[in-house]
C-alpha cells in the first residue's frame, strides 16, 4: 500500500484500515441510496396526485447530496491535506472537468450564437436533428421543441455546428402547411383537387390573402 501511495503522486500512503473504511463508505453509499429511493417512491405513491412528481424530483437531489458527502469522507483518506497535494488534486479535477464539460461549454457557446444570430425564437416551427415542432423555450444548453403530437423534445445547441436548421416560420405569424393526400388512380383527380382546395379555403386558420393550392405529385 505504501509503494502505491508513493507512485500516485499526491495520494497519501494507504493502510488497510483506510482501504476498509473506503469500502465501508462505498457500501454505505449504495445502501443509503437504495433506502432513499424506496422511501421517496413510497412517499410519492402515498401522497396526493398533485404532489407526486414534486416528491419524485427529490430522489436525484438527495442521491447527489449523499454522493458529495461520500466523496468528502473518502478524499481526505486518499490525499494528504498539504498545500502541494491540494493544488495537485485541484489541477487533476480541473483537467477532468474540462474534458467532461467540453460538450456542455460547446452547447453554451452555440446557445449564445443562436440568440445573437436569431436563428430561431420561441413560437417558430423548426426541424432540427430529425424533430419538427414549435420552439417553446431556448435554454442556455438546449432548445425545447413541442412536436405536433404534443411530445417535448430537448435538443442540445451543439447540433447547430453539425446539423441544418429548417425554420418554417422565421418569426412570422403565418406558417405554410403541407399535407399529403393519396388517391386511387381510377378517381377523378381534378375533382378531388378542387374539393381539397375548397375545403382549405374555408379553414378559419387560413389568412384571406394566402392561396390554398392542391397539386398532383
Amino acid at each position: 500500500m505504501n509503494e502505491a501511495g508513493h507512485h500516485m503522486g499526491f495520494l497519501r500512503e494507504l493502510t488497510w484500515s483506510h482501504v476498509l473504511l473506503i469500502i465501508a463508505v462505498l457500501i454505505g453509499y449504495s445502501l443509503l441510496v437504495q433506502l432513499v429511493r424506496r422511501i421517496v417512491r413510497y412517499a410519492a405513491e402515498s401522497a396526493p396526485p398533485h404532489r407526486r412528481l414534486l416528491i419524485l424530483r427529490t430522489a436525484p437531489i438527495v442521491r447527489l447530496l449523499i454522493g458529495i458527502a461520500s466523496i468528502a469522507i473518502i478524499v481526505p483518506l486518499l490525499v494528504e491535506p498539504t498545500f502541494e497535494n491540494v493544488i495537485a488534486l485541484l489541477a487533476t479535477v480541473s483537467l477532468a472537468l474540462a474534458f467532461a464539460l467540453k460538450d456542455y461549454v460547446s452547447s453554451l457557446v452555440a446557445g449564445v450564437v443562436t440568440i445573437m444570430e436569431n436563428i430561431y425564437q420561441p413560437g417558430d416551427w423548426i426541424e432540427l436533428d430529425g424533430a419538427y415542432g414549435e420552439v417553446k423555450a431556448i435554454g442556455a444548453r438546449a432548445v425545447h421543441i413541442v412536436t405536433a403530437d404534443d411530445t417535448e423534445v430537448i435538443i442540445p445547441h451543439t447540433k447547430l455546428w453539425s446539423t441544418s436548421v429548417f425554420n418554417a416560420s422565421s418569426g412570422k405569424q403565418s406558417l405554410l402547411c403541407v399535407t399529403n393526400f393519396y388517391l386511387h388512380a381510377d378517381h377523378d383527380g381534378a375533382a378531388v383537387r378542387q374539393a381539397l382546395a375548397d375545403i382549405a379555403e374555408t379553414s378559419r386558420y387560413r389568412k384571406p390573402e394566402t392561396p390554398a393550392m392542391a397539386d398532383f405529385g
